[in-house]
């Protein structure tokens, strides 16, 4: 069930023109549109045309008012656009609006990154958990897909013609579909459980790697692991949790690390509800390895956002290490001077802090020796060094 109907991957990248709006309330507010397009990359599109429009509230009817919009169906007819892509989320009535004013299919943060998740699912459980919140989103937009209907009346006695009653069938098949989905995806839930509690008995700490998206999580799980698990320089390369023994040493517990789906900012709360079992083993982990791409110029940003999406999922106050991934593509003026050290949260909690290259293999030989002292429960921050004059790359979000 495509949600963007503009994708066809036999016919090739999708030509898409990527809108964003900035209302002035959002000081993370991505004036480059660098995230979308990399997100539409992932779906398969081109960007050829970017607009960013200032306002002080949304419009009701058109989210960016008319004359915003005719500039961008001026945009749409110049680049023979296939599609629209905004970076915040519209209404039903509005991403039908647009559609109709502009002549192309609309989608918004929240419909692209669905149909990424829709391309990426594998296991049985992420293609339930994505069906169910493609489902959830569908239902809301049903006004769109019989518009064409809604001018046909029934004869004498009828309540509404085609499009009301195909609404109405089209709803009904949504909410079994839904309810179907939930209980399989509570029996997953189940079974999870019953497998964290069998690692738990059998004594293993257990560390789940967390991050925003393409921070390196995959690469640096099977640089830790020899897991051989599925990694690319894409956004949402996995989705499946995937969790593996690790031996570090004659004399240490074996510790079991699990990789889970990366966080981005404005992660629909359907997928963060869609996804309660994956995102579980973070809940259930002992120790997080925050895994953050020290290369990414949004660092600070990414940074708060990981810790926002752990607040909302309660492991918040769950130990840490922070590791900064990715030090082998900095260049030398901003490598950091100490590999190891510590640094303050937002939360004003101390953890240690690890730099590492999961492709190069820098640094691992310390994020190692820091798994070591929590599989043998010793304090992780008394034989840290405190922190040196770090570039400002590195300062914890404020």
């Amino acid at each position: 069930m495509a949600l963007n109907p503009h994708l066809d991957p036999a016919a090739g990248p999708a030509r898409v023109v990527l809108v964003g709006v900035d209302f002035g309330r959002d000081p993370d507010f991505d004036d480059s549109l660098d995230e979308l397009a990399l997100l539409a990359s992932t779906a398969g599109d081109e960007a050829v045309a970017r607009v960013i429009a200032r306002r002080k509230a949304p419009d009701a009817a058109l989210f960016i008012g008319s004359g915003k919009a005719d500039e961008i169906k001026a945009l749409v007819l110049g680049h023979e656009a296939e599609a629209v892509l905004f970076d915040q989320a519209l209404s039903p009535v509005q991403q039908r609006n647009l559609e109709v004013h502009l002549g192309v299919p609309v989608s918004d943060r929240t419909g692209l990154i669905l149909e990424i998740f829709a391309q990426r699912a594998r296991s049985h459980e992420g293609k339930l958990q994505v069906e169910l919140a493609q489902l959830q989103y569908l239902a809301t937009r049903l006004v769109r897909r019989w518009s064409h209907l809604e001018r046909q009346r029934g004869g004498i006695g009828t309540r509404g013609g085609p499009g009301e009653r195909q609404m109405e069938l089209d709803r009904r098949m949504i909410e079994q579909r839904i309810k179907q989905l939930k209980i399989k995806l509570h029996k997953v839930e189940r079974q999870r459980d019953t497998q964290r509690r069998a690692r738990a008995r059998g004594g293993s700490l257990r560390v789940s790697l967390v991050g925003y998206t393409n921070a390196g999580k995959s690469t640096l799980f099977n640089a830790l692991t020899k897991a051989g698990s599925y990694a690319a320089d894409q956004l949402f390369a996995t989705l499946d949790t995937t969790t593996r023994g690790m031996y570090l040493g004659e004399g240490v517990p074996q510790l079991v690390l699990s990789d889970t789906v990366g966080f981005i900012r404005d992660l629909p709360h359907k997928l963060v509800d869609a996804f309660k079992a994956t995102l579980q083993e973070a809940s259930e982990a002992q120790l997080l390895l925050h895994v953050i791409d020290a290369n990414s110029p949004k660092l600070h940003e990414q940074w708060a956002e990981v810790e926002r999406v752990l607040e909302e999922i309660g492991v918040d106050e769950t130990p840490q290490v922070v590791v900064f991934n990715k030090i082998d593509a900095l260049p030398a003026h901003q490598q950091p001077r100490s590999a190891l050290d510590w640094v303050e949260r937002p939360n004003g909690t101390r953890v240690a802090r690890v730099f590492v290259s999961a492709h190069s293999g820098e640094g691992l030989a310390n994020l190692r020796q820091l798994l070591a002292r929590a599989a043998l429960d010793e304090p992780l921050i008394p034989d840290v060094p405190p922190p040196s004059a770090q570039p400002d790359l590195f300062a914890p979000p404020h």
